[in-house]
């Protein structure tokens, strides 16, 4: 991938994993002659409940290869409704391109996988539920699991972007990822080279991408780089993990606040605040304004939402580190009150 100057400056880190983009990989694990040892019983517990849905979308999505681009599309940023939508708005030309592309890959295609191609209200129809289906049983019960997994490893590279700017981010990954400026290298099934050309690169982070990185085959597409997330933990003086500094910020904000100020990775409205904290509606909005009059995230108001991103000082908080005001020889020190 190849970077200008205005690329270093819209590349970012994704809030968290994306639904679509875990549906499509995680269906290559349903594949796998043999699955990750941590995946054995999720696998088996799929394949037992949701034979329908995998019927359907199994021939979309081969073992190995290409897959359409338009399952995995750039508005599921804002939810699996959103996504989902675009799925099945996606214009009839580009379904058949994508699907001739696969057929032409070597994967054999029945009449369901045509019928799509044809972009036919029942196909379509069939096609949704089935995404519907898949989301509900191979994940219902693991989301939380898969965001566990993630959100360590994407705070950790957000937080080296924040304080030490988007070059030395891009030097986390190795070795399948090297960063050699002015290009990004990736251990890939082809070789290809992709001229982001202003627009950036958005990297999500993944629980289901094994190995090597996942892009999107079409290289006119918003740039994005699935990778898997590391195993391990960042090495000594890298920001402290979302577990290291938990302990810290329970004892300081409380429990239930800590556990929201925790889970506000990049910007999140009220109402996915409290989804991703588990408190109801109320208690979110309550405990984000707390945390702002002690100056530890920042609220604006967006149409009929209001988002909340973390502050220089409550980075720094979760970092375990002090936090100074320009030309402030003190650490700032932040007022709250508990509960």
């Amino acid at each position: 991938m190849h970077f200008t100057a205005g690329d270093i400056a819209r590349t970012r880190v994704a809030d968290g994993p994306d639904p679509f983009w875990e549906s499509v990989l995680s269906l290559h694990q349903v594949w796998a002659r043999r699955p990750e040892p941590d995946l054995v019983g999720w696998r088996e517990r799929v394949n037992r409940n949701a034979r329908a849905p995998l019927d359907l979308l199994l021939p979309l999505v081969p073992a190995r290869g290409y897959f359409p681009d338009f399952l995995t599309p750039a508005a599921s940023a804002e939810g699996f409704e959103a996504g989902l939508d675009a799925v099945l708005s996606t214009p009839r030309c580009e379904l058949r391109d994508q699907i001739g592309r696969l057929a032409t890959s070597g994967s054999p295609l029945g009449g369901w996988a045509r019928s799509v191609a044809e972009g036919t209200a029942p196909a379509l129809r069939r096609l949704g539920e089935a995404m519907r289906d898949y989301q509900r049983i191979a994940f219902g019960p693991s989301w939380q699991r898969v965001r566990a997994r993630t959100e360590p490893d994407r705070t950790w590279r957000a937080r080296t972007q924040w304080y030490s700017g988007t070059d030395a981010m891009l030097r986390t990954f190795g070795p399948g990822i090297r960063w050699r400026p002015p290009v990004l290298e990736a251990d890939y099934a082809v070789d290809r080279d992709i001229h982001l050309a202003g627009r950036g690169l958005l990297l999500i982070p993944s629980y289901f991408c094994r190995h090597k990185p996942v892009a999107l085959a079409d290289p006119s597409l918003p740039p994005t780089l699935v990778y898997p997330v590391s195993p391990s933990p960042p090495a000594a003086g890298a920001p402290l993990t979302a577990d290291a500094a938990g302990s810290h910020l329970a004892r300081l904000l409380g429990h239930t606040r800590a556990a929201v100020f925790q889970t506000l990775g990049g910007d999140c409205t009220t109402t996915e605040l409290a989804r991703r904290a588990g408190v109801s509606l109320s208690s979110a909005s309550e405990h984000a304004a707390v945390l702002r009059e002690a100056g530890l995230i920042s609220s604006t108001r967006q149409r009929n939402a209001v988002h909340h991103s973390l502050t220089p000082v409550g980075l720094a908080l979760l970092d375990g580190r002090p936090a100074q005001a320009p030309g402030d020889a003190h650490p700032i020190s932040a007022r709250f009150s508990t509960r």
